[in-house]
This record gives structure tokens, C-alpha cells and sequence, in this order.
């Protein structure tokens, strides 16, 4: 569920900051 949810929260923020927070999970 968790990786839903941030995918979810990233791609609703921004792509670049989703590739960022990808990264530093």
C-alpha cells in the first residue's frame, strides 16, 4: 500500500520529485 500511496502522492506532486523520491527509497 505504501508504494501505491507515494507513486500516487509523487505522480500527483511532480515527475521529477516522484524519480527523486524513487530514488531515495
Amino acid at each position: 500500500w505504501a508504494a501505491l500511496k507515494a507513486f500516487s502522492l509523487a505522480k500527483s506532486l511532480s515527475t521529477g520529485n516522484s524519480k527523486s523520491f524513487f530514488v531515495r527509497q
